[in-house]
């Protein structure tokens, strides 16, 4: 595999991202000095900095840095499905989750959102599998994602994002 790196603030890298993400299923939540959203594939979230997740249960702002235990809106997400993710045009992540009618989570009624602002001095998240990262938001609101996602790309999917 590839890994020649693309460094931009919006890509279609993102878009490629999200269609990547989206159908994989939350196995597991898990807390500490950052977020680990597992997810089937094996594919995991990692959330270094603060982030916000609306769900059917309320909001929650958790702050990995000061160490949290996932709570409310944030077990919520186990068993849900990423039905869209993207790239904001800031360099920040936000994932929509399917509820249990099919809907995504935008409006509070569906399955809920994960969102990741980008932050000036570190990278606050990043989409991993075991071969490693493939893509990750940089300090600045700056993206960086491998020019072949090929451990992430489901079958039938082109190699090019």
């Amino acid at each position: 595999m590839q890994n020649t790196q693309n460094t931009q603030r919006t890509t279609s890298a993102g878009d490629g991202l999200g269609a990547v993400l989206a159908g994989r299923r939350v196995t597991a939540v898990r807390g500490g000095d950052r977020l680990d959203l597992v997810l089937d594939g094996p594919v995991t979230v990692r959330v270094a900095h603060e982030f916000r997740v609306t769900g059917p249960t309320g909001v929650g702002l958790f702050y990995p840095a000061l160490t949290f235990r996932p709570t409310g809106p944030l077990l919520a997400l186990v068993g849900r499905t990423v039905g869209s993710a993207r790239i904001t045009p800031a360099g920040g992540l936000e994932l929509a989750f399917t509820g249990g009618d099919g809907r995504e989570g935008h409006d509070g009624r569906g399955g809920g959102t994960l969102s990741v602002p980008p932050h000036a001095l570190i990278a606050p998240w990043r989409v991993v599998t075991p071969d490693g990262t493939v893509c990750a938001g940089l300090p600045g609101g700056e993206v960086s994602c491998t020019g072949e996602p090929g451990a992430l790309r489901p079958p039938g999917r082109p190699r090019s994002w």
